[in-house]
């Protein structure tokens, strides 16, 4: 049972949505929201060019292993925190200070890169700060399952940031103030509707506790670690194009793989939906409903992935067209590959959310570094000979390793567990 906030005897706790409504929410919300930040690119591409759309994407490829491995996935340690070891003000308080981290550690590394793009890669990396401290909000939302409340802000989120920043490059033409409005967009849905949502469960106080941020640390810096290799893994075909080929390609090829989010977007809804459940599910022993569960997450996600590749294949040359332009259009052998890649990651992403409901953090570094070593391996063999093919390609050859390691843990986990209740 929830109990009343304390802060406010005549307003009531939120209820609990049910699995499907939850579902149904974050399907939408991802939706929408993966909508407006692809509409992000195509206004790029509209209003600007392909060096532009690069520019960007190489921002993102850089703040986002930085923000992965500073935010610690909190976000999953909260929401499957089933015994309440830690409160709300903990969690916030370990994100402010790692958000502190982040930012400076970006800072540095923009230092590398000419002035214009060291100044797109800081105002982007302080979006996604704001952006962080909402997914520690998010967190507790997602324990109290009531994901009507996520989706609705990333959905403002989206569609804000997407009318910033169109509006300002179409006008201005200038890629900086464009980034720097969709910022303001952000950090306007965190202090006006974020903040507002999670005082119906907590007070919004940070607490530094030192002896809980460490316990903290120690139990989700497995995971952060993982989601930094991870993101490092996803980006790194980005680095070796900018860097054997140039921006102009980098923008061509990013435009097509940021087309992958849409497969993404449901079964990504559907795991984070599923994850409190999978994860009582694990703890309960109730072996044969997480196996199910997991199961028909798989299912959506061959699927979608199925209908992606057809897509790709039969109408991909007007579907980049239409989308972007005709350029984008001539790399229509490319895009399939990326759908290909894009289908094994959809049927195996189940696999990565079941091992963090089990609670299984310190393997998954390891994992990672496993899928960074094949993808930098496959990556120097294909990219500077191929291009961006060579990059679709060594996609595909990740997605495999990612695929095949997961499964491999996640069946080990199950049969440990089973095991473990005879």
């Amino acid at each position: 049972m929830f109990k009343t906030v304390k802060t406010n005897k005549d307003r009531n706790i939120l209820d609990p949505l049910s699995l499907k409504k939850n579902f149904s929410w974050t399907f939408v919300g991802n939706l929408i929201y993966a909508l407006t930040q692809w509409g992000l690119l195509v206004s790029l591409a509209k209003f600007g060019d392909p060096e532009m759309v690069g520019q960007f994407s190489l921002a993102l490829a850089i703040t986002a292993p930085v923000l992965m491995l500073t935010n610690l996935q909190l976000r999953e340690i909260q929401s499957t925190d089933t015994d309440n070891l830690y409160v709300f003000g903990d969690y916030l308080g370990l994100r402010i200070l790692t958000s502190l981290i982040a930012f400076i550690a970006i800072f540095l590394i923009s230092l590398n890169y000419p002035w214009e793009i060291s100044l797109v890669i800081i105002c982007i990396g302080i979006a996604k700060i704001v952006e962080s401290l909402s997914e520690v909000i998010f967190g507790l939302l997602q324990k109290n399952e009531v994901m009507d409340r996520i989706a609705t802000s990333i959905i403002i989120k989206g569609i804000l940031s997407l009318i910033f920043l169109s509006v300002t490059i179409r006008f201005t033409g200038n890629l900086l103030i464009g980034t720097f409005a969709m910022t303001i967009a952000w950090g306007t849905v965190l202090i006006f509707y974020d903040i507002r949502n999670a005082i119906y469960f907590e007070k919004i106080i940070p607490i530094f506790n030192k002896s809980k941020i460490k316990k903290i640390v120690i139990l989700s810096f497995p995971l952060g670690l993982t989601l930094m290799i991870g993101s490092l893994t996803t980006n790194l075909p980005r680095y070796f194009i900018e860097y054997y080929v140039d921006t102009k390609a980098l923008g061509h090829f990013a435009a097509m793989a940021y087309l992958i989010i849409a497969g993404n977007i449901v079964v990504n809804a559907l795991s984070q939906s599923a994850s409190p459940k999978l994860a009582k599910y694990f703890a309960s022993n109730k072996m044969k409903d997480f196996n199910k569960l997991i199961m028909k997450i798989m299912a959506i996600g061959f699927t979608v992935g199925i209908l992606g590749v057809c897509v790709a294949f039969f109408g991909g040359e007007d579907v980049l067209t239409i989308i972007y332009d005709a350029e984008y259009a001539k790399y229509i052998d490319v895009f399939v590959l990326i759908m290909i890649a894009g289908l094994i990651n959809y049927t195996g992403a189940c696999f990565g959310y079941g091992i963090t409901a089990a609670r299984a953090f310190k393997i998954q570094p390891y994992m990672a570094a496993t899928w960074i070593v094949a993808t930098l391996f496959f990556s120097y063999i294909l990219i500077p000979g191929n291009g961006i093919k060579g990059a679709s390609i060594a996609l595909i050859y990740s997605a495999i390793v990612q695929f095949v390691t997961k499964l491999i843990v996640l069946s080990l986990l199950v049969k440990k567990k089973i095991k473990g209740s005879k």
